[in-house]
């Protein structure tokens, strides 16, 4: 880097931290436009995968009653829900609503805030350049049902906290978790170490260990880490999310001839279904050595004084019962929600998951039963009128 060009980098930077003072642009707002030498390395500093995150900011209640929250950009933020009446093109005759965001207190002359506003039937977004009274119109509720839950709980509010900028460049920060490449599996590997704290070791050659199936007994358990392509970037926000550090987990069990088989949910059969399996040890094995998700698999094995105390004729009963049946969608969100607000890692909050969940109940109603309708149902004791109905 040339003296003028560090030179220009610290006044930026003086100014960007300057929070006492309205300047013409933060370093955030003007490092686009810097030579690409300066500005790429200093965006992958300050933008993450996370930034995708909207924050919640606030739940506009109707009736006039406004509040307030400070922003990316301006400081100062205050919102009103107005109801509408129904127009012409309401057929359903429910109105609509208007909500008014004003707007004040730039920090600067250049930045912008991105929002996501939503309900349980709808999720939109606007950005804000400019300090003023700004409006959004909702020319008809979707449903009676939307009406009703905007009466009692209001229009949520989410901020794009790194604004537009930053969320695109969060955009180009997570597509490469889900690339089947080795700039994917480094992007992986960078998310883990960043927001976890995790590290993979490279180990030395060979990468593909000899196992003996004689070493490996019953309750041996394998703990599988995808790094790349598809289900590797799934497994790595899977992590960040449960504050697990495998994405994967299987047991070992021998019979009573000694052979090794592997236990494990989520085998995919020949119907492209996701079933609980007992599969022999080689099969495994050789499907996981083809996986080109390329899955660190650390075989773990008990303690003697527990492996003593492992039940293997009990553990074989259980699983010989649940061979063939589907992956346990419905208990792998409540195995890592068990409150109402604090098993989620900022920013991600209950705001954000309620809304997301409402909205993909709607826009696939098949994929939300296996995900949380069957495990809501069972905790709420909902599921004795499902059976009444179909009776």
């Amino acid at each position: 880097m040339s003296p003028s060009s560090l030179h220009a980098l610290l006044i930026i930077l003086f100014l960007g931290s300057a929070h006492a003072l309205k300047v013409p642009f933060r370093v955030n707002d003007v490092l686009p436009v810097l030579p690409h030498g300066i500005s790429w390395p200093l965006l992958n500093n300050l933008h993450s995968a996370v930034d995708l995150l909207p924050s919640f900011v606030a739940a506009v209640p109707p009736d006039n009653d406004s509040v307030q929250w400070r922003a990316a950009c301006f400081y100062d933020n205050q919102a009103s829900l107005e109801f509408t009446a129904p127009g012409h093109d309401d057929a359903d005759g429910l109105g609509g609503a208007v909500l008014r965001l004003k707007t004040e207190a730039a920090h600067s002359w250049t930045c912008m805030d991105l929002y996501v506003f939503a309900t349980p039937y709808r999720i939109t977004w606007d950005y804000y350049f400019s300090a003023r009274e700004h409006t959004l119109k909702f020319d008809s509720w979707e449903d009676p049902a939307e009406l009703e839950y905007v009466k009692r709980h209001g229009v949520s509010v989410f901020l794009m906290p790194s604004g537009m900028l930053g969320t695109l460049l969060s955009l180009v920060d997570v597509l490469p978790l889900f690339s089947n490449t080795a700039w994917g599996q480094n992007a992986n590997l960078d998310f883990l170490k960043k927001h976890m704290g995790a590290t993979f070791e490279k180990r030395i050659q060979p990468w593909r260990a000899t196992v003996d199936p004689a070493d490996v007994h019953s309750g041996d358990f394998l703990a599988v880490s995808k790094i790349r392509g598809r289900w590797g970037g799934f497994e790595t926000l899977e992590k960040w999310v449960t504050g697990a550090f495998a994405g994967h987990t299987a047991v070992c069990l021998k019979d009573e001839m000694g052979n090794l088989w592997v236990g494990e949910s989520g085998h995919e059969n020949e119907k492209g279904e996701e079933i609980i399996v007992v599969i022999p040890w080689h099969e495994w094995w050789t499907l996981a050595l083809k996986d080109n998700s390329n899955p660190q698999i650390a075989l773990l094995p008990l303690h003697p004084e527990l492996r003593a105390r492992f039940n293997s004729t009990a553990a074989w009963e259980y699983a010989r019962s649940m061979s063939g049946k589907p992956y346990g969608y419905h208990n792998m969100i409540f195995s890592w929600i068990d409150t109402v607000a604090d098993n989620y890692p900022p920013p991600l909050d209950a705001h954000l998951v309620i809304s997301v969940m409402s909205m993909w109940t709607r826009m696939q109603p098949a994929y939300a039963a296996n995900m949380w309708n069957e495990a809501l149902n069972k905790r709420l004791g909902t599921e004795v009128y499902l059976d009444v109905g179909l009776q």
